[in-house]
């Protein structure tokens, strides 16, 4: 088993890592503060070409693959999750198209999204997270259209969005397979967007109420062929999933260069503080869990890009991943004890944000199922 990056996929590591130092390292406080959107790093990262990774070159994308994203998700997630999530959102949507769209769609779609445009991911309902069979937002034909009527929540980068991925019950009586997915225009006529909710952490990443009123959806908008929704849901997750590990990743290697760096410069009862022990075991922690975080996120990734099924892997490492951030985030935070609380330091941040990785695209719970179903097989 090789574990050495390829020359490629170490210069691109390389230049995510200058990006990430340079320009969203100094803006990440106050796009935290502000809740203010990353627009102008957007465009920067897009035009070096950090951004849509896995689309395929003949749509405007990097033609890459899970493995190189996940690389430059941790990268980026260093710096701040909340940036990189708002930045790499697009994968999620984009992912959805490249499982289950046509030759037009993904044309249209695909290209909007490497030209810069924003697209967003409906699945989450007021009444419906983690079970997403769950759904009450409904979809009914009518010739050669859907109407749709329903609310969604929790919809990162809705607030910028020209077009949603939207899953919604075509027909109720069939569970889990009566959903169906649609490409949703926002400015549709019925389609409104809340404002921002207010949220512990990321707020570089809005997120708001997605309200659909007698939306008339074109029959050619259908994502997939119809009750096949949770099946694209499922497949995007497989995607997705080791993303967000790799997010979570980037965040525990940030909490362990924090903490370290100031384990060595803090001293107490005359000797810096990473020669105590107590300290020093937290530290070294850190850095195995993180080591083991990475390699289960990159075999994920690994196993994507070869054709293999990656459900198992990829619960593992969004679970390990992200219960290991919020755990390290906390350990940061008491290493560089009553600073650690202070706004002053970075450490604060890194706790905010930690949380939510152990909740969206499936809480750690969820991928605990996923596993013990996988194990019953």
């Amino acid at each position: 088993m090789d574990f050495d990056l390829s020359s490629e996929q170490r210069m691109l590591r390389e230049l995510a890592r200058n990006f990430t130092v340079k320009e969203i390292v100094p803006a990440a406080p106050a796009h935290d503060r502000e809740q203010k959107f990353p627009h102008e790093l957007q465009r920067a990262a897009l035009k070096l070409g950090l951004l849509h990774l896995t689309i395929p070159a003949e749509f405007g994308g990097g033609g890459l693959g899970g493995f190189e994203q996940a690389i430059v998700t941790e990268e980026l997630a260093w710096g701040c999750t909340g940036i990189g999530g708002a930045l790499g959102l697009n994968a999620v949507p984009a992912d959805a198209l490249m499982v289950a769209g046509t030759d037009k769609q993904k044309k249209e779609y695909l290209g909007r999204l490497t030209d810069g445009q924003f697209g967003c991911y409906a699945a989450t309902e007021p009444g419906a997270g983690s079970d997403v069979a769950g759904l009450t937002t409904r979809a009914v034909r009518q010739k050669d259209k859907y109407v749709l009527n329903g609310t969604k929540i929790w919809i990162s980068n809705a607030t910028v969005s020209s077009f949603a991925v939207v899953f919604a019950k075509t027909d109720p009586a069939a569970g889990h397979r009566g959903l169906s997915a649609f490409l949703v225009e926002m400015n549709y006529p019925g389609v409104s967007v809340g404002k921002k909710l207010e949220k512990l952490g990321q707020r570089a990443s809005p997120a708001a109420e997605l309200n659909l009123i007698d939306v008339e959806v074109p029959a050619t908008n259908l994502l997939g062929a119809e009750g096949e929704g949770f099946l694209v849901a499922m497949k995007v997750f497989d995607r997705s999933r080791p993303m967000i590990a790799a997010s979570a990743v980037g965040l525990i290697r940030r909490c362990l260069d924090e903490a370290l760096a100031y384990a060595r410069e803090r001293r107490t009862m005359g000797r810096p503080i990473i020669e105590h022990q107590a300290i020093g075991h937290k530290l070294a922690d850190m850095a195995m869990r993180y080591e083991a975080a990475r390699l289960l996120t990159l075999k994920a990734a690994w196993q994507l890009d070869h054709g293999q099924r990656n459900t198992m892997a990829a619960a593992y490492a969004k679970a390990f991943a992200a219960d290991t951030a919020t755990w390290a985030a906390s350990e940061a935070v008491q290493i560089f004890g009553g600073m650690g609380y202070s706004t002053e330091f970075p450490v604060e941040k890194l706790y905010r944000d930690a949380k939510v990785l152990q909740i969206y695209e499936g809480t750690s719970e969820i991928q605990r199922n996923i596993i013990v179903r996988e194990l019953a097989r």
